[in-house]
């Protein structure tokens, strides 16, 4: 919890990244992709899932490089480093898993 005596700074925060084209790019991108899930039948509107790309899109994947419908925990589960990238495609829960 970086905010704890300090206000967060919501204005920055937009300005760094949430109105850039990127972001923008990326939503537009991961809605078509649960767009895409619904109409196929794999995803419903409320269902708690994601929809996720086996290539993340910042790594270069795009929504013909495969999707899955997964809990939106293991989706949201992968390893960052300390600026909140990427770091494996590989959940902490997957990774359990397979040492099984």
């Amino acid at each position: 919890m970086p905010y704890v005596n300090k206000p967060r700074p919501y204005k920055k925060e937009y300005a760094q990244y949430q109105g850039t084209e990127e972001q923008k790019k990326n939503r537009a991108v991961r809605n078509a992709a649960r767009r895409k899930a619904v109409e196929k039948g794999t995803a419903k509107k409320g269902d708690g899932k994601d929809v996720h790309h086996v290539k993340a899109l910042s790594k270069g994947g795009s929504n013909s490089t495969g999707l899955k419908v997964v809990s939106a925990a293991s989706n949201r589960s992968f390893a960052r480093d300390s600026k909140n990238r990427l770091v494996s495609e590989t959940s902490a829960r997957e990774k359990k898993r397979a040492n099984r």
